[in-house]
């Protein structure tokens, strides 16, 4: 399909676009605590990413993007966390929302949305706010959705709302997607106070009788967006991975980014061992000591396997769309939630061993303010605490009812 928007690099490949981001590491680093204090990744980050092309990783090639696939995305994406976890938890969900956008709306909204240019980049909440009210050929918005992550440097937002009620009294109907651009929405200074991804910009956006076009919405929400057979993405696009369950993808970035954390620690921890003298034999260091070496050894052996285990369902769910599309198999909520539960379990494993290993023995000096430790475990915590994580328990049972062959759709994933 001849493009409308050519890429910036139309040569640009997967392995240079990973390359870029581990030459980013040194300087992501240095950033960190500038990240912290503006609470979203500076100017000079964001320029960075835009030449290295991170953002438009997923992004269709008719929309001037590069169309790579998950295990390249989610590879960048565990190595800007590798440099600073903020940085990465902004950086993928601000360009991953683009994989819903080219996935459910059609070709017209399609158009309008990526513009000339290709500019996209788009925060979002799973949150539903407010109620979509009928407006002629559009929909007014009106409410603040919360916890918008690279809200400060989006282009769009991607959120959910409930449809308007078809007479008055009636309750609201069923959850609907939207896209809305940025000059329709404020963003609010309220990313502070939190323990840890103080500089991930998820900050809230306040809509005030926004108003967009009603083909910029469709009718359905992120979590259950229809895609068994194809979607009109994949059918535009020619690509099935536009015909992919979100809620599984969304799984892999959060496990990409705590990979990437994980990393980030183990080479804080080695920084720590090989600096750090022993108290009754300061012309020695701690890197010459068995039990800290086998610490540091048996912590990547974990991030290890996390990091494979992430790449390897992010194969699966490439997979998946294939033969969805090519009519073998649909992706079925029992598909996603397999894939979801998979990603969930590697993420866990980073966590695990960077609080119970890493953090744990690295020593409290380095759990004082500043230290990259101490940073570090702050992310990772707060990662923890996120709706994410929370739905291991009913993902988990969700994949056994499956296996048994009983339902498992009645089990809220959401508490």
């Amino acid at each position: 399909m001849t493009p409308v928007i050519a890429p910036p690099e139309p040569g640009l490949t997967e392995a240079e676009l990973v390359e870029r981001a581990i030459a980013l590491r040194p300087a992501l680093i240095e950033r960190q605590a500038e990240t912290e204090r503006l609470t979203h990744y500076p100017q000079t980050t964001h320029e960075d990413f835009l030449r290295a092309g991170f953002y438009r990783a997923l992004q269709p090639r008719r929309y001037g993007g590069y169309e790579f696939g998950l295990p390249v995305f989610y590879r960048v994406v565990t190595e800007v966390a590798r440099g600073c976890p903020s940085s990465g938890w902004a950086l993928s969900l601000t360009a991953a929302h683009v994989l819903q956008v080219a996935s459910a709306f059609g070709e017209r909204a399609q158009d309008e949305i990526f513009g000339a240019d290709g500019e996209f980049r788009a925060a979002s909440t799973l949150a539903p706010v407010g109620v979509a009210q009928p407006d002629g050929d559009h929909v007014i918005l009106d409410g603040t959705w919360p916890y918008s992550s690279g809200a400060p440097y989006s282009t769009h937002y991607v959120g959910q709302t409930l449809r308007a009620p078809e007479k008055p009294g009636d309750a609201p109907g069923p959850l609907v997607l939207f896209c809305a651009p940025r000059e329709v929405w404020t963003v609010l200074d309220d990313w502070h106070g939190v323990l840890g991804l103080r500089g991930s910009g998820s900050n809230s956006i306040r809509m005030a009788q926004a108003r967009i076009p009603a083909h910029h919405m469709v009718g359905a929400g992120l979590l259950d967006l229809p895609v068994e057979g194809g979607s009109p993405g994949s059918e535009l696009h020619g690509n099935p991975m536009y015909a992919g369950r979100a809620p599984s993808f969304f799984h892999g970035e959060l496990a990409a980014i705590m990979t990437g954390t994980a990393y980030a620690a183990a080479d804080e921890y080695a920084r720590i061992l090989a600096t750090r003298p022993l108290t009754l034999e300061p012309d020695r260091t701690r890197a010459e000591l068995h039990d800290y070496q086998r610490n540091l050894g048996e912590a990547l052996g974990i991030i290890h396997t996390a990091h494979a285990a992430l790449q390897q369902t992010a194969q699966e769910w490439m997979e998946t769309c294939r033969r969805n599309v090519s009519g073998e198999a649909p992706f079925t909520t029992a598909e996603d939630n397999r894939l979801a539960l998979m990603f969930l379990h590697a993420g866990r494993m980073a966590w695990d061993v960077l609080q119970g290993t890493l953090f744990r023995t690295a020593g409290s000096r380095h759990a004082r303010d500043g230290e990259r430790m101490q940073r570090y475990f702050r992310d990772a915590a707060t990662y923890w605490t996120h709706i994410g994580p929370s739905m291991a328990e009913p993902l988990a049972r969700r994949v056994g009812c499956d296996r048994l062959g009983l339902p498992s759709g009645h089990i809220p994933l959401i508490p």
